[in-house]
Parts: structure tokens; sequence; C-alpha cells
């Protein structure tokens, strides 16, 4: 598992997520702040994070 942190796309607070390398890179997640739903992307090179964006999935 991968921690990274981010700042949440809604609520603007820093937040941290476990992110397995082996997992399916995009996926929707609710911010332990403001609960709102965030789009997860992430990819990952021989287990190193090296790409990873968080986008609001609200209009």
């Amino acid at each position: 598992m991968h921690e990274h942190f981010f700042q949440c796309p809604h609520c603007w607070e820093s937040i941290s997520m476990l992110l397995d390398p082996s997992a399916t890179s995009s996926y929707v997640e609710d911010c332990e702040i403001c609960c709102n739903p965030i789009q997860i992307t992430a990819r990952f090179e021989d287990a190193v994070l090296v790409e990873f964006n968080a986008e609001s999935i609200e209009q």
C-alpha cells in the first residue's frame, strides 16, 4: 500500500489515501472531511506512483 496526500477538490482540505499499486487505477471515493465524491486516478509503474489525479465529479 502507498499512502498519498492530496487536496480535496471540494473543501480544499489536505487528506491522505492508501493506494494499492495492484488495484484498478480509476475509481470514486468520498472525501473523509466533507464526504463529497472524488474521481481518483492513479497510475503506478513498478510499484511507484507516477501519476495521480483527484477531480470533483459533481457539476
